[in-house]
């Protein structure tokens, strides 16, 4: 059956420019939604850990297929964490969320996230294949596991093939980031295009710059801790994201008019 979202006309809305700090506030949100609702949050994380932890035993000798596999994992995480948005929006609503909640976001019928989630495995491809490029042609020798990336590349004696590598991904995620930051929740709760949810994200991005920048480090390093602690840590930092990124989009994203959200 249709839900509201799905069958209302979509209501005008506003970006927000939120303060510097503002991040935080979202980490504490999402960590109070992922306490009131742990099993669908713990569910999606546990998942995230079990697939990270293949793909070390699939692709660890494989060093730009191990590679490629982690920049796709990082760029779908948003969307598969699609159900929690919902999770949230129901905790908000004052209604319980739980797995099913979840898994009712999934809406076959909608392909927008689906449209959404392409663009970003085909943004994710062009930067692996770029950065094999790069290392491939001014490497001092042949990079074919992590080993041969970090002495051969990242405490190179000689050159900046590091600090140019560093760059150019910067140059190319920041665009990324801008246009994904609050769109997947967009669609989630609006009936609008994707278009209009890319637009609206990359402007809520250039509203709030500061903020923008501190969410992207805070999303970064939690996720490289839960990496770091062999995938286990992600069954915890996934969910808690993902909750904290719905509080974001209804920061930066506010409706107008006196329905409110």
């Amino acid at each position: 059956m249709p839900t509201p979202q799905d069958t209302a006309p979509a209501r005008p809305f506003r970006i927000q420019a939120v303060p510097p700090g503002r991040p935080w506030v979202w980490l504490a949100r999402g960590w109070v939604d992922l306490l009131r609702s742990p099993l669908p949050g713990l569910a999606h994380g546990l998942a995230a850990a079990v697939f990270g932890a293949l793909l070390l035993v699939l692709a660890g000798d494989r060093f730009w297929l191990l590679a490629g596999s982690f920049s796709g994992f990082l760029l779908v995480a948003p969307l598969v964490a699609t159900g929690l948005y919902a999770v949230s929006r129901s905790i908000e609503l004052g209604q319980r969320g739980t797995l099913a909640t979840a898994l009712a976001a999934w809406k076959p019928r909608d392909h927008r996230l689906v449209v959404f989630g392409g663009l970003l495995a085909l943004a994710g491809t062009g930067w692996v294949l770029t950065s094999a490029a790069l290392i491939t042609r001014f490497a001092a020798a042949p990079v074919n596991s992590p080993h041969d990336f970090l002495h051969v590349v990242v405490l190179a004696p000689q050159g900046y093939l590091f600090e140019i590598w560093l760059v150019l991904g910067s140059v190319l995620a920041a665009p990324m980031f801008a246009s994904s930051v609050v769109a997947i929740p967009m669609l989630l709760d609006r009936p609008q295009g994707v278009l209009t949810a890319v637009t609206t994200s990359v402007g809520a991005a250039l509203a709030s710059p500061l903020a923008m920048a501190l969410w992207a480090t805070l999303l970064l390093t939690l996720t490289l801790i839960g990496m770091a602690t062999f995938m286990v840590g992600l069954i915890v930092v996934v969910p808690w994201l993902a909750h904290a990124s719905w509080h974001a989009y209804r920061d930066l994203v506010q409706p107008e008019g006196p329905e409110g959200r």
